[in-house]
């Protein structure tokens, strides 16, 4: 697989996943996430490609579940992802800092614990394979980490460069700037986003990937430094720590 060019498919699966694949002018591909084979299978017989890697995120069900079926379509494809995958078809494992490079394609992976304790997400200039990291407009739920961790996890990939291109696993945009909408009101950017999301999910359209510059603007979850922010959530908390906001507002999120 070239250097480049690279092109980005997104594959809807399950109720509101997306698996994400890069494809080259080579036809190879690299898959993102499979938590079913059907759809992969199918828009890969589409379009002739020749799969040669598979990179998971975290355990769960919905990200891997297609690993055995697609593996034994593929003999020998290699799977990478963390050790928390191994009994889910991973056959190289990575950790923070790994670099794997997948016919040519550099990859850094960075650990982003939070949703689970070993979720990784994937960085390949531009683009970002975050899982349930990072969503367009939110975060993931904590189901074994804790907002400490999840919080650092959004610090790091906010070092990214500004066009990174978030490419997360659900479809979660709209529901994100609802509820963003209601804790930052007044905020032009978030009230504006919303209303284009609406639009693109009234006509089925899918919102993303989304570009951490925007995210940036609109994505309450790395606004934790915001005074008004901190005042709405936090009210009887003076100086609080990002963490601290970050774990209010995702407690706020799960009831909304």
């Amino acid at each position: 697989m070239d250097s480049r060019p690279l092109n980005l498919t997104s594959i809807p699966a399950l109720q509101d996943n997306y698996i994400w694949v890069l494809n080259n002018d080579q036809d190879e591909c690299i898959i993102v996430d499979p938590g079913e084979a059907r759809p992969v299978t199918d828009t890969i017989a589409a379009n002739h490609w020749q799969p040669v890697a598979i990179l998971l995120t975290h355990h769960h069900g919905d990200h891997v579940d297609g690993v055995r079926e697609l593996t034994a379509k593929w003999p020998g494809l290699p799977v990478y992802g963390p050790a928390e995958t191994l009994n889910k078809g991973t056959t190289q494992e990575v950790k923070d800092g790994t670099v794997i490079t997948i016919s040519g394609i550099e990859f850094t992976v960075i650990a982003t614990p939070g949703h689970t304790l070993g979720h990784v997400s994937y960085y390949s200039n531009p683009y970002l394979f975050c899982g349930d990291t990072l969503f367009s407009g939110g975060c993931g739920r904590l189901f074994e980490g804790t907002a400490k961790q999840m919080d650092e996890s959004f610090h790091r990939l906010n070092q990214l460069p500004a066009d990174t291109l978030i490419c997360c696993a659900h479809e979660y945009t709209l529901s994100n700037m609802a509820f963003a909408r209601a804790v930052l009101p007044q905020n032009p950017h978030i009230l504006s986003y919303y209303h284009k999301i609406k639009q693109l999910r009234d006509k089925n359209q899918i919102t993303l990937p989304s570009v951490l510059e925007k995210e940036r603007e609109i994505n309450v979850f790395l606004k934790t430094h915001d005074i008004d922010l901190q005042r709405n959530i936090l009210p009887d908390l003076n100086l609080p720590e990002s963490w601290q906001v970050f774990e209010a507002l995702r407690r706020k999120k799960d009831s909304f």
